[in-house]
């Protein structure tokens, strides 16, 4: 409200209230805290189906070494169950066949982050 000289001033009671834009300010924090939470949490979530797919390599692996161990199919065990593992995305860590049970472990990196899993196979007991 202009004076008498020209000037503006505050009344008493919009003085008091000094919270004009302070919604704004919180409606761009909420923002960041949403903007920041979505690019730290869907990396991870991106993780959940890979892991599973590891596994699957994981597991046929296993199988394709345990048929070879059985006599099923011709070849070695680990190689085979690497050939098996490479065509799942995945990489043979670890192989080992005793008997006609194969234990196998693979990995797959994503993200440089490195996702193992472990299958075994065999006859059923």
């Amino acid at each position: 409200m202009p004076t008498a000289a020209g000037r503006f001033y505050l009344s008493p009671r919009r003085a008091a209230t000094g919270d004009r834009g302070s919604g704004s300010v919180l409606a761009v924090a909420l923002l960041g805290a949403l903007v920041t939470m979505t690019a730290v949490l869907v990396p991870v979530l991106a993780l959940l189906p890979v892991s599973q797919s590891v596994q699957g390599a994981a597991d046929a692996a296993a199988l394709a070494a345990a048929d070879v161990a059985s006599g099923l199919m011709p070849g070695a065990p680990c190689d085979t169950a690497a050939r098996a593992a490479e065509l799942n995305g995945a990489r043979l860590v670890a192989c080992s066949v005793d008997g006609l049970i194969a234990t196998v472990a693979v990995s797959r990196t994503v993200g440089g982050f490195p996702i193992g899993s472990r299958a075994r196979a065999g006859p059923a007991p």
